[in-house]
């Protein structure tokens, strides 16, 4: 579109289903990797990618004629069967329902970057349910903790 500017930023949170700790460090690297280049196929930008054992924290650049969901749909659903069909894990790997995505604004882009680099130290001091409860409040988001995660009887 001809005189459209624009500067959008999502900072986009998934776990795995029950918030397993299944994705190791020896294939989380390659698991990145392929995230990657789904983000770059749908031509948007991936400006971090880490994560832990159960979740996973990208930064992408969007597009405004992308649609959000569309895109987590398909990150999530091409890379389990990435992880799956490369039998990662014992069984069969699935991303837990739902996402968190939260606007990044460009003078924050830098500190989300931080952020999402850090992973391994910051979860030395958070869950990450606490973590992605304090998502959710510091950017005003009702929510039901009920209805927050799958528990499959880890609490």
């Amino acid at each position: 579109m001809a005189n459209t500017y624009t500067q959008l930023y999502v900072h986009i949170v998934f776990a795995v289903k029950g918030r397993s700790n299944l994705i190791s460090k020896k294939w989380r690297e390659g698991l990145c990797k392929y995230i990657s280049g789904i983000i770059t196929n749908k031509s948007q930008k991936l400006m971090v990618i880490n994560g832990m054992p159960d979740h996973i924290h990208l930064l992408v650049g969007m597009k405004p004629d992308c649609n959000l969901s569309d895109l987590v749909r398909d990150i999530k659903s091409n890379s389990s069967r990435w992880i799956n069909e490369r039998k990662k894990v014992m069984g069969k790997f699935e991303w837990q329902t739902g996402y968190g995505a939260f606007s990044v604004g460009n003078s924050q882009v830098t500190s989300v970057v931080n952020y999402i680099l850090n992973q391994e130290e910051h979860h030395k001091k958070k869950t990450f349910r606490e973590e992605y409860v304090d998502f959710l409040d510091s950017y005003k988001i009702e929510f039901k903790p009920e209805y927050l995660f799958e528990d499959y009887g880890d609490e």
